[in-house]
């Protein structure tokens, strides 16, 4: 039974959330249309210039993403202390480079405006930019203000009208580092299972390039969460370091293609020994990490403790927790 939108994502849960959307009509978002001979490979610049765009206003950042030919993938971290660590006119900038706010808001964050302003309008510019905090934490905002320019430009590039997207979003909450890393292999890898790229360093429009491209240089992309540096980095990088990541989505994409040349060897690599997880699980994950698990995934001990804290009785998908992430 498919849960309602505010029990999927919990911050009392995890931080940390695939989603994915998908297109509604036959013409494709990008790509080439097979029917029709038209190419829409331009829009995978839109989603991307939009997506990451998007890092800098609101409190959530990118770990992983992909855009298909007809859907696309994110996933996302939700940036409480960030959001938090804001002054008022910094909420009311942000959320006016997405939206108009109203005029009391508009005149708070000029400063001529600021001096005139009565107590009263002060405070109630205020209680709207706590409003509009929340929103710049919501996931669901996230992905409307993604989405909704999409879809619009799409719509008026095709001369139509009516929806674009299938629907909203479908959402995973990714319980534990196990799922998030496996899960962010699963996003980075999708190009070369469609086979519309055959490395990670050729997979356009994904993340995994940009943090090819970027570590070249010895750094990591702004854009995106970055991964711990070392032991003492910071708490809320991302849980192993660039090389282990990168090393496993090497692994995992050429042992996808044991029947053709040049594939290495079944070998663990340290990242998935070190998260209890063996190679064939590994592989099993990042094959179809969305359809593994329902709107929650994790290790069955984080499943559990999900679903304790909720009060619920059945847990969807211990089956595969249980079998996937075990050692």
């Amino acid at each position: 039974m498919a849960q309602p939108r505010r029990n999927q994502v919990s911050l009392q849960d995890t931080c940390f959330y695939h989603c994915i959307s998908r297109c509604v009509r036959q013409s494709y978002l990008c790509g080439e249309d097979v029917r029709t001979g038209k190419s829409y490979e331009h829009r995978r610049q839109w989603v991307e210039k939009r997506l990451l765009g998007l890092t800098h206003i609101f409190a959530i950042s990118v770990c992983a993403f992909a855009v298909m030919s007809n859907h696309t993938h994110v996933v996302l971290c939700v940036e409480t202390q960030q959001a938090e660590s804001w002054d008022t006119r910094e909420v009311l900038e942000r959320w006016h480079l997405l939206y108009r706010g109203t005029a009391l808001t508009q005149r708070y964050c000029q400063q001529e405006e600021f001096r005139q302003m009565p107590k009263a309008e002060r405070l109630a510019a205020e209680l709207l930019a706590e409003t509009y905090r929340q929103r710049l934490l919501d996931i669901s905002w996230f992905m409307r203000a993604l989405n909704e320019p999409i879809a619009r430009m799409a719509n008026r590039e095709d001369g139509c009208t009516g929806r674009f997207w299938e629907g909203r979003f479908k959402s995973q909450a990714l319980l534990d580092e196990q799922a998030l890393l496996s899960c962010m292999a699963y996003v980075d890898l999708n190009p070369i299972r469609a086979d519309i790229a055959q490395t990670p360093e050729t997979s356009n429009h994904t993340s995994v390039q940009l943090r090819i491209r970027a570590a070249i240089k010895g750094k990591q992309p702004d854009v995106l969460k970055p991964f711990q540096r070392d032991k003492l980095d910071d708490e809320h990088a991302l849980p192993c370091h660039l090389n282990d990541y990168l090393d496993v989505v090497e692994f995992s994409g050429r042992a996808q293609r044991l029947d053709k040349p040049g594939h290495i060897q079944e070998t663990a690599p340290d990242l998935t020994s070190r998260l209890g997880i063996s190679g064939e699980n590994w592989l099993s994950l990042t094959e179809g990490f969305e359809y593994q698990f329902g709107c929650r995934a994790g290790t069955f001990t984080s499943l559990q403790r999900c679903r304790n804290r909720e009060g619920g009785v059945r847990i969807r998908g211990s089956c595969n927790a249980r079998r996937l992430f075990a050692a």
